[in-house]
């Protein structure tokens, strides 16, 4: 951690000052440890290759340089020159020199002497030979421990030293082996037994773990010594090496398993601060290259990005990588071996504990005698690395110690569930409550023990005192807890009430912080008047070159006068993480801007497609007038009104009634209909001015032609551009012989709305499309007969037709029921379709129209020209 000072300009204060950080953990905590290896006669030279490597396994996984091992073979004496036990490695230092030394001695067991050790099992004497050798030095603090691997049960009945018989050699071997486990349990030393194959005397083993020093390295039942027994010797290695994890609270975790070549992989967790990789090779043939996390080779020997490496074995079947400081994740080991080296399967595993740092604070900082005080504990590794997932604290025991002058310690518990005074649960912030006895009279001495599978504390203390009975300075820090960038700031409040008659100075100072940590404080003074209460804010300011995560640590408010007794302390629950870059910092704009842009882009389409609806003239309706009487009507198709545009012509040829046709844009003589955006109808006649259009006013064109439009949009649109209150043909209305239509069929006497003087019998035809009525399918337009007058105006027909009958015609009568003379027999012949020719029996041809004979002569009923009114007329009329 580094502070910097304020920049230029900043108030004239001291600077910040930091707590003097406690000395470094010196690693895992030491053990001495003896490795007793059963070789009497009862073992094949398999199993007793397979104990050496069981053995060679614990001593190079031991993960302390301060430990020392012994290893012991042991048989019987059953002759002179014979000895029970063999010492083939005397206590050594397992530090690099002493754990490759250990690796070449532990390789004499597998050659037997049988000249100097018997082929019984005498247990009691390698119990015997064990403890003497852990307890030649007095240091009751460091624990001793004895692992004892065996194949069999208690043998001494051919050891004359135990009687001058079996059987009471048998009872007393029973009797020594008890007294020589008193002994180790006076001695504070575990026995830990370790049985393979059938002929295990089971109780044997048990006595022997019960027996010895039942206190662990923690207080949990995995630390307490208990026997194990396994099938075989194949599986002797693994067991063998997880009874030493249990024996030293450490945590071990299984690797791959492979025939070289191969890549063997194995996980260290973010917990550890000391670890081994052990590697069973089998053959000293085989080699291996260790790779760290992040994929790069590391050394062993030295240091590299902050982690300590010592290799030892490497000539032996089994080698260890010891990493101090190591690099949480996914380590890799490479193996390979020579042709004719690579029958056997290599394994890989880690044997690591997790020796954590506590950081306290005590709140109040200072309690008085009698008072009850709030303790929480946050756990940090040697990097500096705070623990925030619980799964790693899984079974954790976290207890706490206060002593002090002038009362006995007094013991309490803290707690991770959330229950009070703990303010969250699983959040690796353990809190208790523990009341400082009222014969409390000055220093106090707080200490914290954390058990986990894997885990022990360093037990660094937290220094204070007790305070006044009417404290002359109160104090209290509230911090805000939050993410932030490097080089952002993190807020908080110093809360100060001054009771002394003098100005105190408070200083604040930082501690526990992770290492590369960057932080100033401002202001880190502050002075409070005499009889007064002060809140000052006050900044950390995270420095650019602040390492990621957790920042951890502690601030702590300080009386200046006093630097020794802290008034108030806080955790800082501060996380660092890289500054996003410009598209993670602008997402809410740029998402805002997306979003205004669609409601846009939305809007002017809309508005857009309101537009072009305003501009889509389909459906409307032009009706061509003369004299207020309708000559035609012509509806806008789908797509005819290209931009609101739609040009239409009157055409008229000779004899017949001029006509509505849709033009094209440009045509001569053509006029047009304009829909402006606004929704505004607008006419423009032929070489004339734009007019508005009123809903079915008519509008001069020329040749005392008239046009009004009818907008039928809102009725809404049928296929092709018809609408569906005027059924049309090629755009043009059909008369209004829509089904039902009373409008165009005044008497409704037609069942299918058609015309009654039409001969389609579909009403698809159209006359003008006929000019002669010659058509055989076709012919069902008659809206120029004279019997149909929209609005009661003059007769429709041609100009010729007018002439020939005159302009005034009476109104259509309906027809009597069963009144011949209503109408003519052609037309009822046509209505039941019995005929197409014309009937000469004096019936009635037309309203008004004269009877000729052989029914030529009338005008406004014949069925040979399909136009209404026309007859059969002589065109060269």
């Amino acid at each position: 951690m580094a502070l910097t000072p304020a920049p230029p300009g900043a108030p004239a204060l001291a600077p910040t000052a930091v707590s003097a950080p406690s000395a470094p953990p010196e690693g895992a905590d030491p053990v001495d440890f003896a490795i007793v290896v059963d070789q009497s006669d009862s073992l094949s030279d398999e199993d007793l290759a397979r104990e050496v490597e069981a053995a060679s396994l614990l001593a190079q996984g031991e993960i302390s340089e301060r430990s020392r091992a012994t290893v012991i073979g042991f048989g019987s004496s059953e002759k002179p020159g014979q000895s029970p036990v063999r010492e083939v490695c005397p206590l050594t230092v397992a530090d690099a020199a002493g754990r490759q030394r250990l690796s070449d001695c532990v390789q004499q067991l597998g050659r037997r002497d049988q000249a100097r050790v018997g082929p019984g099992t005498d247990f009691p004497a390698a119990v015997r030979q064990a403890v003497t050798r852990l307890t030649e030095r007095d240091e009751p603090a460091t624990p001793k421990v004895v692992f004892l691997l065996t194949d069999g049960r208690l043998d001494v009945e051919d050891s004359p030293e135990y009687g001058t018989d079996r059987e009471s050699r048998k009872a007393n071997g029973v009797k020594r082996l008890a007294d020589e486990l008193a002994r180790a349990r006076r001695e504070n030393v575990q026995i830990w037994p370790l049985g393979f194959g059938t002929g295990i005397d089971r109780a044997a083993l048990t006595a022997m773990a019960e027996g010895g020093y039942r206190g662990g390295c923690a207080d949990r039942p995995s630390a307490t010594p208990r026997m194990r027994v396994v099938a075989d010797s194949t599986g002797i290695d693994k067991a063998f090496q997880e009874t030493f994890a249990a024996a030293r609270c450490a945590g071990i975790t299984p690797g791959d398993s492979k025939r070289p070549p191969a890549d063997l992989y194995v996980t260290i967790p973010p917990i550890a601060t000391d670890g081994s990789i052990t590697v069973s090779k089998h053959d000293p043939k085989v080699t291996v290259t260790y790779y760290d996390p992040r994929g790069r080779k590391v050394p062993t020997s030295g240091t590299f990005d902050g982690s300590g490496f010592e290799l030892s074995g490497r000539d032996g079947p089994v080698e260890a990588l010891r990493v101090s400081n190591p690099l949480p994740g996914r380590w890799r080991a490479r193996v390979e071996a020579p042709e004719g080296h690579r029958s056997r399967e290599v394994a890989v595993r880690a044997i690591w504990q997790g020796r954590l740092r506590s950081s306290v604070v005590l709140d109040p900082a200072s309690p008085r005698p009698g008072e009850r005080a709030v303790v929480e504990v946050r756990m940090q590794t040697r990097r500096g690395v705070y623990i925030t997932d619980p799964a790693l604290l899984t079974g954790i025991k976290v207890t706490g110690q206060l002593a002090g002058d002038g009362f006995d310690p007094v013991g309490f518990a803290l707690a991770d569930d959330g229950r009070a005074p703990d303010r969250t649960a699983s959040d690796v912030r353990f809190t208790g409550t523990v009341t400082v006895p009222a014969g409390a009279t000055g220093a106090l001495r707080l200490t914290t023990r954390m058990e986990a599978p894997g885990v022990t504390s360093d037990l660094r203390p937290l220094n204070a005192r007790t305070g006044e009975r009417t404290p002359a300075v109160v104090a209290g820090l509230t911090v805000d807890r939050t993410t932030v960038h490097p080089g952002d700031t993190v807020r908080g409040t110093l809360s100060v009430t001054n009771n002394d008659s003098a100005p105190r100075t408070l200083r604040l100072t930082l501690a526990d912080q992770a290492p590369g940590t960057e932080l100033r404080v401002d202001p880190a003074t502050v002075t409070v008047p005499p009889g007064s209460r002060r809140e000052t804010p006050f900044t950390l300011t995270v420095g650019a070159g602040t390492a990621l995560g957790e920042i951890g640590g502690k601030i702590t408010a300080v009386d200046a006068g006093d630097p020794d007794r802290p008034l108030t302390e806080a955790f800082l629950v501060v996380r660092v993480e890289e500054r996003p870059g410009w598209p993670e910092r602008w997402w809410p704009a740029l998402a805002a801007g997306g979003a205004a842009v669609l409601l846009l882009g939305a809007f002017a389409a809309l508005r857009l497609r309101a537009v072009r609806a305003r501009l889509d003239l389909t459906g409307v309706e032009l009706e061509l007038l003369r004299d207020g009487h309708t000559l035609d009507r012509l509806t806008v198709r789908h797509g005819q009104s290209a931009r609101g545009r739609f040009p239409f012509t009157v055409e008229q040829g000779l004899g017949t009634a001029p006509t509505l046709q849709r033009g094209r844009p440009g045509a001569h003589g053509a006029h047009e209909l304009i829909a402006t955006r606004g929704g505004e109808l607008r006419l423009r006649p032929h070489g004339g001015p734009e007019l508005p259009v009123r809903g079915g006013a008519a509008t001069g064109l020329d040749d005392a032609l008239d046009v009004a439009v009818h907008d039928r949009r809102s009725a809404g649109r049928a296929h092709g551009g018809r609408t569906d209150a005027s059924r049309t043909d090629r755009g043009r209305t059909d008369g209004g012989r829509l089904r039902g239509d009373r409008e165009t069929d005044p008497y409704g006497t037609d069942p299918y709305g058609t015309d009654p003087y039409g001969t389609d019998p579909y009403a698809t035809g159209d006359d003008r499309t006929d000019r002669y009525g010659t058509g055989t399918r076709g012919a069902g337009d008659h809206r120029a007969g004279e019997w149909h007058r929209p609005g009661g105006g003059a007769p429709r027909g041609s100009w010729r037709d007018r002439l020939r009958r005159g302009r005034t015609a009476p109104p259509p009568r309906r027809p009597a029921d069963g009144d011949p003379g209503g109408w003519s027999r052609d037309d009822r012949d046509h209505r039941d379709g019995r005929g197409r020719q014309g009937r000469r029996d004096g019936g009635t041809d037309g309203l008004g129209g004269p009877r000729g004979p052989g029914g030529e002569g009338g005008t406004d009923g014949g069925h040979g020209d399909r136009r209404a009114g026309a007859g059969s007329w002589d065109p060269n009329f």
